[in-house]
């Protein structure tokens, strides 16, 4: 029996007052919920059926950011004092939510995964924010506290037990060894980026004892192995998914079980991905990983990797052509290399009779090039969400890092700014060219505890063109036609709601930063891209950053909407929901006002 000491009254009653804060601020974000203002900053919050209520203290902040005094949070259920609770809390508004019945359950299983999580960081994570402003890439990324900044069921991963959660959760920060398994070629698909060859991937991530070993396996089977490919597996898919959802496969020899790689990995926050500690000039490696997550099963579709090394490729040459860019730094870290299996029966029945299904993303696997090349002297990684991490006490890393860099806030702020608004900004105006850029999706290069370069990841599944440039047959998948509105919500939700309205709510409360300072370094930062790039007037008035309000894009409505597959991956846009709309928090500072 594994113990689960993380589990106790004490952790259990801190996740909770958390959580319940959060999920009462960003569902009053969202405003599905509508808490009453007894004073300036009191509030009250009486759930549907009247017999329970909620009182606090919050801040209300640009963006409509509730930034609730969890401390303060207090729960009556018939009007006597009672413990708070997540799922309760849900329950008690679910009407509210618009959440389907049959659904309510699933999301409730991934709130106590979520409160598991969130005890075990308690239970065992001691690092302070001073301790990780000198902390290594990966002790900071199994460091994080929190997932998500705008999702409540965020570290749901329905699928793991507690062994798995011990042996692969990024926050435990475990080391494991990828299973390999052998793919019969004629059956799968290597993509491979510029510059690339098969013997050179495999080459670089495979040391030459490995695949002796390998191919020697497969002459004992009385196999050829030129006859297959090598794909990576996660232990637990191996274990789960691949032995038996795919037993045939395996018993024909179309899929051939190698064992264990000698390499050491770390999992990374987005759960399937993984660090190579043992060499980590190495690759990532992405992996399919048949766990329930934040609204997706996190699989990888074979059909959807092929091109992904070629539209890495093209987004990378854009990136490197353009000087505004190089001068920022700013920088895409390639998928280079893609691998996928189609030779199940799930795969079949999707030819025959157009069925599609899950299990068609159970067999696919990616290379992503390493940060650490990258780095020059007396520089440092972080994944950007560490900005908006606060330790076990309550502390945050940005607060510590703007101590320890010496600078002023705003300066640092600037700088921070510049290695990541301001890329963003010049790829949509420059090249109609969007990303997904919230905090896990970027590694930021630090000086001096100064982010003064930043480098985009997850390039394939995640990238949009918005215009109507030629793109290669390979790239064509990622074009977007969107309104001109659509396209500015990649600044002005992605990034201006989705990261910074948290970042700024974080200086402002912890009294670092004011908000309005905040936001007057963000508008500076635009409008000096602006008067800087002339030529890109015309798209400038098109995208209009600097407007009064935009379309309020909701996170948390997607998932309640359906928690098991909150959008069409291949029509992201058409899947969004909106309540109303936001003020831009840099309006008031629009240049030709």
């Amino acid at each position: 029996m594994i113990a689960a000491d993380h589990l106790n009254p004490d952790t259990l009653v801190a996740a909770q007052r958390h959580l319940v804060a959060k999920a009462i601020a960003e569902l009053s974000h969202e405003r599905l919920l509508a808490p009453e203002a007894v004073s300036p900053r009191d509030y009250v919050l009486t759930a549907p059926s009247r017999t329970a209520t909620y009182t606090f203290r919050a801040q209300r902040l640009a963006l409509d950011h509730w930034a609730v005094d969890a401390a303060s949070l207090e729960r009556h259920v018939d009007g006597a004092p009672a413990e708070l609770d997540v799922q309760a809390f849900v329950v008690e508004v679910a009407e509210l939510l618009g959440i389907p019945d049959q659904l309510l359950p699933t999301y409730l299983e991934e709130l106590a995964a979520t409160l598991a999580s969130a005890a075990w960081k308690r239970h065992h994570h001691t690092a302070t924010a001073a301790d990780l402003v000198e902390a290594d890439y990966q002790e900071i990324e199994a460091a994080m506290t929190e997932g998500h900044p705008s999702f409540i069921a965020n570290n749901g991963r329905v699928g793991y037990g507690l062994d798995d959660f011990e042996a692969y959760a990024p926050e435990t920060g475990s080391r494991l060894r990828l299973v390999w398994v052998a793919a019969r070629r004629a059956h799968t698909r290597l993509s491979l980026g510029a510059g690339l060859t098969e013997e050179t991937l495999y080459g670089a991530e495979l040391a030459a004892e490995t695949r002796e070993a390998f191919g020697r396996r497969l002459a004992d089977l009385g196999l050829d192995p030129a006859d297959y490919l090598y794909l990576p597996l996660h232990p637990w898919q191996w274990t789960n998914k691949v032995a038996v959802t795919f037993a045939p496969d395996v018993a024909r020899r179309d899929l051939v079980p190698l064992g264990e790689g000698p390499d050491d990995y770390r999992a990374q926050q987005s759960i399937r991905t993984f660090f190579n500690v043992s060499d980590p000039r190495r690759s990532y490696v992405k992996t399919a990983l048949a766990i329930q997550n934040m609204g997706f099963l996190r699989g990888l579709s074979p059909g959807y990797m092929g091109p992904t090394p070629a539209i890495n490729d093209w987004v990378a040459s854009v990136v490197e052509a353009d000087d505004t860019l190089r001068e920022c730094g700013f920088a895409v870290l390639r998928e280079h290399a893609a691998i996928g299996y189609t030779g199940d029966a799930f795969h079949e029945l999707a030819h025959t009779h157009g069925v599609r299904s899950p299990y068609q993303k159970m067999l696919a696997a990616l290379w992503r090039e390493s940060p650490l090349p990258r780095l020059g002297e007396g520089e440092r990684l972080a994944t950007m969400a560490s900005l908006l991490h606060r330790d076990g006490d309550g502390r945050s890393l940005a607060a510590a890092l703007v101590e320890a860099s010496g600078l002023d806030a705003a300066t640092w702020v600037r700088s921070y700014l510049r290695a990541y608004v301001r890329p963003i900004v010049h790829c949509l105006l420059a090249h109609d060219l969007a990303f997904m850029p919230h905090g896990e999706n970027l590694v930021l290069v630090l000086r001096d505890a100064v982010p003064v370069r930043a480098l985009m990841k997850d390039i394939g599944e995640e990238v949009a063109v918005m215009g109507d440039q030629p793109l290669p047959p390979d790239v064509e998948r990622v074009r977007a036609k969107v309104t001109d509105d659509v396209k500015a919500l990649a600044l002005l939700t992605d990034v201006f709601d989705g990261v910074l309205r948290h970042l700024a709510a974080i200086l402002h409360t912890d009294g670092v930063l004011d908000q309005d300072d905040f936001w007057a370094e963000v508008a500076r930062c635009v409008a000096d891209h602006a008067a800087e790039h002339p030529e890109l007037a015309e798209a400038g008035a098109t995208y209009d950053l600097f407007r009064a309000e935009f379309d309020h894009s909701c996170l948390n409505r997607l998932q309640l909407r359906n928690t098991l597959e909150m959008v069409d991956l291949a029509d992201q846009a058409q899947s969004l929901m909106y309540a109303g709309t936001l003020e831009n928090p840099i309006a008031r500072w629009r240049p030709d006002v």
